[in-house]
């Protein structure tokens, strides 16, 4: 029996995925209602159906939405296998080169949507493929920052970290000088959520990949050749290495943990570092104490403080029967009126993180010092991923070969990186952009 990728690219390629895949069950059965997913926790779904229902107000167009908390691309297979995907999927910018490879999305005209040239410039880049062309609609935009518990800092007699080598020794101090004076040796530097599940392990060392002056990828002439093994991003994958084995700082159990099983680390005081996405501040708010934690740009590394940019697009799904409601829904969400609901003030089920819309202003909605950090770094620093057509496979076997590499202290961190590079070579060769 056919696994479900293999299905997916079966249907894609013979064009029956496109022609039926995107019919919702109420669509099939007469109801004119759009049907809407997002990965969301129970108290962004609560934001998100708070936008909906403003939207449906406004233009009288009803909505059946569908919040996934887990197993996300499972059913998202499901739903593929049975030919019943919803008309609108709001998720991860990083999906654009799946969705369009296994014909899950066409291209969307971006004159012709309305309001688009209120967003930010940048916001649209997320929504491009490697042809130039767009597929999406961008939502919201982030990036990572660095979480450090203010107290722990304080109490060791630490100063803010500004290089690598600060970074490392403040998480030493946090396993050796007793942080939360209990009288005992249970606190660990920092939460790494290195799991290969997802490409988890690759999403969070891209940053300091990139601050270590190596790249995954470099293009040139609309061709891309691996970088991941050249000096650069070998020196910054054995700095990585020796947070696990040399400075020993990681949180144990970091090379199984994916971002929603590592949060609680942070939040129960088990370790005081973590570089995360600013959609932590709402529930570590709630949880830990806003007063306990600061949130900085991440230390400089030898070429600087680059860190990971991401965000949500707005995804109009191939073969809707309601591609006129489709655009009007992608229209609304981009709007000041529904970015606002979407932000959620400072709560922590807000599912527009850094508006994609020019006319908001993060700092007046949400009168928080932390956003404007996020902000500065996302415009100054902020760095997606390589623009090949999928970067998926790119990200789950670079993952897989980081989490071995830190898995394993005697691994051989340039043969390693070599092998990848060999493996990348393969995947842009298949992705005819080698």
């Amino acid at each position: 029996m056919p696994s479900p990728r293999r299905s997916l690219a079966t249907l894609a390629l013979t064009g029956l995925l496109a022609a039926t895949s995107a019919c919702g069950s109420s669509s099939a059965a007469g109801d004119e209602s759009l049907e809407v997913w997002n990965r969301a926790s129970p108290a962004s779904a609560e934001v998100t159906k708070k936008v909906l229902a403003a939207f449906t107000a406004k233009t009288g167009i009803k909505t059946k939405y569908v919040p996934v908390l887990d197993n996300w691309d499972g059913k998202v297979q499901e739903a593929v296998a049975a030919r019943n995907l919803p008309d609108i999927i709001i998720n991860d910018s990083g999906m654009l080169g799946t969705n369009v490879s296994q014909g899950l999305v066409g291209p969307v005209n971006r004159d012709q949507i309305a309001g688009q040239g209120e967003l930010h410039e940048r916001a649209w880049e997320q929504a491009k493929g490697y042809d130039g062309k767009y597929y999406a609609v961008p939502y919201t935009v982030q990036t990572v920052a660095t979480l450090i518990r203010k107290d722990w800092r304080e109490k060791v007699g630490a100063e803010v970290p500004k290089t690598w080598a600060d970074l490392v020794a403040l998480a030493k101090a946090f396993q050796e000088k007793d942080p939360d004076g209990n009288g005992k040796a249970d606190t660990y530097g920092m939460v790494v959520p290195a799991s290969t599940e997802r490409g988890y392990a690759s999403w969070w060392a891209s940053t300091y990949i990139w601050q270590g002056g190596g790249e995954f990828l470099t293009a040139s002439g609309g061709k891309f050749t691996p970088a991941i093994d050249q000096p650069k991003s070998v020196e910054a994958v054995k700095w990585l290495q020796n947070l696990f084995c040399k400075d020993k700082v990681a949180i144990p159990g970091a090379l199984t943990l994916v971002t929603k099983d590592a949060h609680p680390f942070f939040e129960t005081g088990k370790a005081g570092i973590y570089l995360t996405g600013p959609y932590t501040f709402g529930r570590f708010d709630k949880s830990l104490g806003k007063d306990k934690y600061e949130v900085i740009p991440s230390p400089a590394g030898p070429a600087g403080t680059t860190s990971m940019a991401e965000g949500e697009n707005i995804y109009l799904m191939a073969g809707s029967k309601l591609q006129d409601q489709q655009k009007k829904l992608a229209e609304y969400l981009i709007t000041p009126e529904a970015q606002k609901i979407g932000m959620a003030g400072n709560s922590d089920g807000a599912i527009v993180k850094l508006p994609v819309n020019k006319s908001v202003d993060v700092l007046a909605e949400r009168q928080d010092d932390r956003w404007a950090t996020i902000k500065d770094v996302y415009e100054k620093d902020g760095k997606y991923f390589p623009n090949v057509p999928n970067w998926l496979p790119f990200r789950q076997r670079s993952a897989e070969t980081l989490n071995k590499i830190f898995a394993d202290c005697g691994t051989d961190v340039q043969a390693s990186l070599t092998e990848l590079a060999g493996v990348f070579k393969t995947e842009l060769a298949a992705q005819k952009v080698g």
